[in-house]
């Protein structure tokens, strides 16, 4: 059967679906229900003594697990304490005490960045942390924009049948959820005390044997394509600064099996720009580092 990478034939057409960010998440937050989230089967941290540094990635592979290869591009954080701790890629967003207002205050603020995220097509994810039923419309509103949320959730939904008799409030939250992303009390709650997470199996191989992967996997998907294909993708890439999305999650999915996990943020740019190198012509075996130059932009980081 014959394969098609693009919906248009026109050029017009292909560079607006090319420049689309794509595989994109942003986590809005409610500080207070994290923290429930992290001590209600144990000892956990104190809401004004949390270490947010490693949260992006915590909650990256969190998504990863659940069988949704996306980034967190940036995290929204509602809370009620003052914050005096900056971190980059985290935009923190003051308000008032579930107990002076019943979460109204809340409700409001990520209700707001929530339909501005979708009315403005901003991303194709997003990851909500918080147990308010009240956000039932405002979700379901998201979704029909084609929006895909996902709501944080502890082991009691993996049981949700249970969870309806138990709490039905919570569960029929996270029925509304187009996964139920699934995180460890312990984990949670060891991030936010700023331990170091456990050394990953990506941080254990070496860079080059990576790279070595990446190219072969590639170089092997590459030779497998048909002459007509490979000029139409060549064409593609000499307008786009991205890679075609098919393409993209083809090459992520052989990435998995090779390596039995997920790749890194950095592990998916190198394979984006080895990608463009190997179909343009750019790359040598001997020269990891021959990269072309359009694909050493900032920009350049998803697929389109």
């Amino acid at each position: 059967m014959k394969r098609e990478y693009f919906s248009h034939t026109s050029k017009d057409s292909q560079r607006k679906n090319f420049d689309a960010l794509g595989g994109q998440c942003i986590a809005l937050i409610d500080a207070r229900f994290l923290v429930w989230l992290a001590q209600h089967t144990q000892s956990g941290p104190k809401q004004d003594a949390l270490n947010r540094f490693g949260l992006a990635q915590f909650l990256g592979d969190a998504l990863n697990h659940a069988g949704l290869d996306v980034d967190v591009k940036r995290i929204y954080w509602y809370a009620e304490e003052n914050e005096s701790l900056d971190v980059d890629g985290q935009i923190v967003r003051k308000v008032l005490s579930h107990d002076l207002d019943g979460g109204m205050s809340l409700l409001k603020s990520l209700g707001q960045d929530l339909r501005q995220l979708s009315l403005n097509k901003a991303c194709d994810h997003v990851l909500l942390a918080t147990d308010d039923e009240r956000f039932l419309t405002v979700i379901d509103d998201a979704q029909l924009t084609g929006m895909s949320v996902h709501i944080l959730a502890d082991d009691a939904a993996r049981n949700m049948s249970k969870l309806h008799q138990t709490d039905p409030g919570w569960g029929r939250l996270l029925s509304q959820a187009d996964r139920r992303i699934v995180v460890q009390s312990k984990a949670l709650s060891e991030i936010l005390q700023g331990a170091a997470p456990k050394e990953s199996s990506a941080a254990q191989e070496d860079p080059e044997v990576v790279r070595a992967s990446i190219t072969e996997v590639i170089v092997s998907w590459w030779d497998d394509e048909p002459e007509d294909k490979r000029e139409e993708l060549r064409d593609a890439l000499h307008i786009s600064r991205g890679i075609p999305q098919e393409v993209d999650r083809q090459l992520l999915l052989r990435m998995r099996h090779r390596l039995t996990r997920a790749l890194s943020l950095q592990e998916k740019k190198m394979l984006r720009e080895i990608f463009r190198a190997v179909a343009l012509g750019t790359h040598s075996p001997d020269s990891p580092q021959n990269i072309d130059p359009l694909s050493s932009s900032p920009l350049i980081e998803e697929p389109v």
